[in-house]
């Protein structure tokens, strides 16, 4: 093929030099449950036309998000973008690379990630943020080895309570790097002690707040306790507009706060791509992953920016670097700073609020709906029900009925009995209407 020069010998001298027997062992690393066997089940060729039905076919399987009422959540939420943010992202000023190769030429790009850091640091509570990473999950993974580079310790104690693609993102990395993982147990109520599992080894408690149940929980006990012992206290969110109305994690003692962004100014689009959020104290910014934009000003005393800080290895030599991935989410950064710039402190606390009384509406008329049982005692726009039926069951039911209802957790935590339970959340996007369509689909379905 004239796309693909290299020939069977070609392939075999290369394997044959890297000192492999086959293709398939260069992705050994990988689970194998998490490998294709083989080919998808599709043409080996088609013509562009017939390409292009062919995935027409496989799109019209999809229900958009807002087609119909939505009730999905568990990381990644509907939120209202305003048609002025699509509009200001592509403005010239800020249409560069996705990140500042030559800085100085960029400084409508390098303004507005200065102006995101500040932003992010004022939302955690922190003193420092840096100019965001992949996503929530990334970032959680590498605050971890943060974590291990400050206190040189190589264990991690993760709540029950986080995200499960976030704990798993921190065990792949932990993998790789030798450290040591300590997981509690899947924590629906949010019940656990995690007090008892730290010691003098621990680099690190990883806890999240509002939870992967939707429960709110009060970092400041834990803080203390990581602190005596010489830990770190990661602090995670997977809810952005959360920050409006809940306790900053910075003023309950976290050491380190990382979470998704994608809730302000970032469509869902099917997972991506999403903004991961980073933010520390001051003086842990020489360990920090990522860049760092900085205010300074010019040879004629003009005000401008640079980048103050770059740990990717790209910037510095290999083994000094802080990570290879801390790339920054550029454009996506910028749509979330337009999006809370657009809203203000005003704004946002009111869109908290309007929030939080969706989700209080759709949980006292999902809790009146016999066969189902709310978890939460204190949540801020998501919650869990206990079904009577297998969730994923129920999930399927109410799609056929045009509803998305929400995520059942067996989703995210598969293997650990918790088949019953359905994670919800209801932001401003829904209206009454959709929130009784859903009570009553629901009772339907039980």
């Amino acid at each position: 093929m004239r796309y693909l020069p290299l020939g069977p010998d070609d392939r075999r001298l290369m394997l044959q030099r890297i000192g492999v027997d086959g293709v398939d062992d260069l992705f050994a690393d990988i689970p194998r449950d998490m490998r294709l066997g083989g080919l998808l089940p599709m043409a080996r060729r088609a013509s562009e036309l017939g390409v292009e039905r062919t995935f027409g076919a496989l799109a019209d399987d999809n229900v958009a998000a807002g087609s119909v009422p939505f009730f999905l959540g568990a990381g990644a939420y509907r939120h209202h973008i305003p048609a002025t943010v699509d509009h200001l992202i592509q403005r010239s000023e800020f249409l560069t690379s996705y990140t500042p190769y030559q800085p100085e030429i960029a400084q409508g790009t390098l303004q507005v990630l200065f102006e995101f850091q500040t932003q992010v640091a004022l939302l955690t509570g922190m003193e420092v943020a840096n100019a965001s990473m992949y996503d929530g999950s990334t970032a959680a993974a590498e605050a971890m080895l943060m974590a291990h580079r400050i206190t040189r310790r190589r264990k991690a104690v993760i709540s029950g309570g986080l995200h499960g693609h976030y704990a798993d993102a921190c065990a792949t990395l932990a993998r790789f790097a030798g450290d040591v993982i300590e997981r509690a147990p899947w924590d629906p109520l949010a019940q656990e002690d995690l007090t008892a599992r730290i010691d003098d080894e621990t680099a690190c408690v990883i806890v999240q707040t509002p939870d992967m149940f939707g429960n709110l929980r009060d970092l400041a006990p834990l803080a203390e306790a990581a602190h005596a012992r010489g830990a770190l206290l990661v602090a995670v969110f997977t809810e952005a507009v959360s920050l409006g109305a809940c306790r900053a994690p910075g003023d309950m003692g976290a050491d380190i706060v990382v979470g998704e962004g994608q809730s302000i100014g970032n469509a869902l689009s099917f997972g991506g791509p999403y903004v991961g959020l980073f933010a520390t104290r001051s003086k842990y910014v020489r360990q920090m992953p990522g860049r760092l934009a900085g205010e300074t000003v010019d040879a004629d005393g003009r005000r401008g920016f640079v980048l103050t800080l770059s740990t990717r290895e790209q910037h510095i030599r290999r083994e000094k670097a802080t990570s290879n991935i801390c790339t920054n989410s550029g454009l996506c950064a910028l749509a979330f700073s337009i999006h809370l710039t657009l809203l203000g402190e005003k704004g946002l606390r009111g869109l908290a609020r309007v929030n939080h009384a969706a989700a209080v509406d759709l949980a006292q008329r999902l809790g009146r709906v016999r066969g189902v049982e709310l978890l939460n005692a204190c949540f801020f726009n998501e919650f869990t029900v206990r079904l009577a039926r297998p969730a994923a069951e129920v999930v399927e039911t109410l799609a056929e009925r045009g509803i998305i209802a929400g995520c059942p957790v067996s989703r995210l935590a598969p293997g650990a009995g918790l088949d019953d339970l359905l994670i919800v959340a209801s932001t401003e996007i829904n209206t009454d209407e959709d929130r009784a369509a859903f009570a009553e689909a629901l009772g339907a379905a039980l």
